[in-house]
């Protein structure tokens, strides 16, 4: 049975709230209950923002999260406001790019992804984010590769399709980071 619940977090034009409709167009492909909450300053891009994603197998009652089991977070100041949103036993996944001080917390598990250098890398910074949900598929099996697929196909507009394979190479690579970068 799956009841899972992440908060994605950065500055606007980060892909935060792409992101978080990635993960919740994926659950729903796969025929699960989705919730997907965005929240934004004023500002937009460069400003804050952040989503929350519930996705379940029984109906959802609220959108809200007050304990999470994940944190996808893209800069310092995010971290440092949800942090302790995150349930203990919990997983953090941050762009170790722009967040430099990983949180002290003990007992959550912490995966630290270069995703804004390895975007760049790339040649495209928007990638950023997919990294980060490569490593929340392998370590949460809450989507599966297939669904993000064809949540990318469904979400992004028609004239971005012909970026589609690049940003499963990047979802593999984070993918692939579950095992080598978790801090114990």
């Amino acid at each position: 049975m799956i009841d899972f619940s992440v908060i994605l977090a950065g500055f606007g034009g980060q892909g935060i709230l792409s992101g978080g409709k990635f993960i919740a167009t994926a659950a729903l492909m796969e025929g699960r209950e989705v919730s997907w909450f965005p929240s934004y300053g004023p500002e937009m891009r460069g400003g804050t923002a952040n989503c929350s994603v519930v996705v379940s197998d029984e109906p959802i009652s609220s959108p809200v999260i007050n304990e999470a089991d994940v944190l996808i977070v893209m800069n310092g100041p995010s971290l440092d406001r949800f942090i302790n949103h995150v349930k203990p036993g919990g997983l953090v996944i941050l762009d170790s790019s722009l967040v430099l001080n990983p949180p002290t917390r003990t007992d959550v598990r912490v995966f630290q992804i270069p995703a804004s250098t390895l975007a760049v890398e790339a040649g495209n910074i928007t990638f950023a984010i997919i990294y980060l949900l490569g490593c929340l598929q392998a370590q949460t099996g809450c989507f599966s590769r297939e669904s993000f697929e064809k949540a990318l196909a469904d979400a992004l507009p028609t004239r971005h399709h012909h970026l589609i394979p690049q940003e499963l190479t990047a979802f593999d690579t984070g993918a692939a980071y579950h095992e080598s970068l978790c801090l114990k």
